[in-house]
């Protein structure tokens, strides 16, 4: 009986590995998908949390995760080398603004640490900047531009376009001067676009 067990548990445990490199290796990130599958509850803990706060600011919530995925990797006491924190890396000035314009007195910076005052304040954040740019080509990479770098420094790089209103998510991305911000936009866009084809969080 015991050795009965101990196939079938075999079994299920090679069935179970099998699966997993399946899913891997038909993945269009093969790496995430591993990723993912060794850190399946921190990828997937807030995953109602950023759908609710999506609904409630009118902002995709494939992008909201695709963002708390570069900042942070899905943890929520994460600082940055610049004081930021959270999943959203939220920087304080930004959260005072997101207190002050949502009647928050209480809120002090240590609450960023909370997942729900994080996404909440980071979204409202990078709803804004979506506003910034609701008639460009593609509003998401000139938002991420601003979540990463600041508006005055996206402000530079679209004068920096020559193309005036008619600039494009393509001019903004080829006149930014900063290699980090290209690249945080790029990939953020790239996860989200990653996020899209699975059609799930």
């Amino acid at each position: 009986m015991f050795r009965f067990i101990r196939n079938v548990l075999v079994v299920l445990i090679l069935a179970g590995l099998t699966a997993g490199g399946i899913f891997v290796c038909t993945s269009p990130d093969p790496l995430y998908a591993a990723q993912e599958l060794i850190g399946f509850p921190r990828y997937h803990r807030y995953d109602a949390l950023i759908v609710h706060v999506g609904k409630k600011y009118g902002v995709d919530p494939m992008l909201i995760k695709a963002v708390i995925w570069r900042e942070s990797t899905f943890r929520p006491d994460k600082v940055g080398k610049d004081g930021e924190r959270g999943l959203m890396q939220v920087m304080e000035a930004a959260a005072a603004d997101w207190a002050r314009e949502t009647k928050r007195p209480t809120f002090v910076p240590a609450d960023l640490f909370s997942p729900q005052v994080n996404i909440e304040a980071g979204t409202w954040y990078l709803k804004k900047a979506l506003e910034h740019y609701a008639g460009k080509d593609d509003p998401a990479t000139f938002a991420l531009a601003e979540y990463n770098a600041g508006k005055s420094r996206v402000d530079k790089w679209l004068v920096d376009t020559n193309q005036g209103s008619s600039v494009t998510a393509g001019d903004l991305r080829d006149s930014i001067s900063f290699p980090g911000t290209r690249d945080y936009v790029d990939v953020i866009i790239d996860r989200y676009h990653f996020y899209k084809r699975q059609g799930h969080l």
